[in-house]
């Protein structure tokens, strides 16, 4: 028997996709986001459903409110929303900050932040005891960059990080006698292709020397800590951040 619906965003590649796959190895039904690459959200969802479990994959965009609720309402159909995974967000051209424009900053704080926040207002409407929902948790895929603060490679991202802390923070505070905890991880380098997106394709081997760990991380390793926060053997965390980043 399915243990509820669990939205994951951005949830066709890295972290997202380690997360979606774990989830359904550990009894969940799992509503897989993407925004382009609709073969990649079908694979994820064939491999979900080869393990036993339902799957949906959903076209949407965390910047467009319209398309939260679209992957919300997808999730409805499914079955009874039991648990969010907030990952999907993005990083621009590493650079200094006054190499930055206006279009580059709404991009990143619309994804990052506003789609996150969006997205934690849908799963308290339908998982809140005030609201008749039976509890549930989030967990926010944030950064080590948020207390890093990633100067001269992208001060922005973290800064988008650094207010998903402090909402997932304020959040947790607010729902906690409603049934919801809500929770963060932190990863450090990981083995995902948002490096290319920063323009920066030799980033991964620079800043290994600098892991106290010497190694990349694995998106795995990311899943792991997030569907513990999700389970009830975190039962007692709300507010917590696992920072996993090899020591950095």
């Amino acid at each position: 028997m399915s243990k509820g619906v669990v939205i994951v965003t951005g949830s066709s590649r890295g972290i997202g996709r380690a997360c979606a796959l774990l989830a359904a190895e550990r009894g969940y039904d799992v509503v897989v986001n993407y925004t382009a690459n609709a073969a990649a959200a079908e694979e994820v969802v064939a491999a979900i459903n080869a393990l036993g479990a339902q799957a949906v994959s959903v076209k949407g965009d965390i910047a467009e409110e319209a398309d939260i609720l679209d992957i919300f309402a997808a999730a409805d159909r499914l079955g009874p929303l039991v648990g969010l995974i907030a990952n999907a967000g993005v990083v621009s051209l590493s650079g200094r900050v006054e190499t930055y424009t206006a279009d580059r900053l709404h991009r990143i704080m619309n994804i990052n932040v506003v789609g996150t926040i969006l997205c934690a207002r849908e799963a308290v409407k339908r998982m809140s005891t005030k609201h008749g929902g039976k509890g549930g948790a989030i967990v926010a895929i944030s950064s080590v960059a948020s207390v890093l603060g990633s100067p001269n490679e992208y001060v922005d991202y973290a800064a988008s990080k650094g207010a998903v802390d402090s909402f997932v923070i304020g959040l947790a505070k607010e729902v906690a006698t409603e049934g919801i905890r809500v929770n963060a991880v932190r990863p450090g380098m990981i083995t995902t292709d948002i490096h290319e997106a920063s323009g920066d394709p030799g980033r991964v081997e620079r800043i290994r020397p600098t892991i106290p760990m010497q190694r990349i991380g694995d998106p795995e390793e990311i899943a792991r800590a997030a569907l513990w926060l999700l389970s009830e053997e975190a039962s007692y965390c709300t507010g917590t951040f696992i920072t996993a980043s090899g020591g950095r």
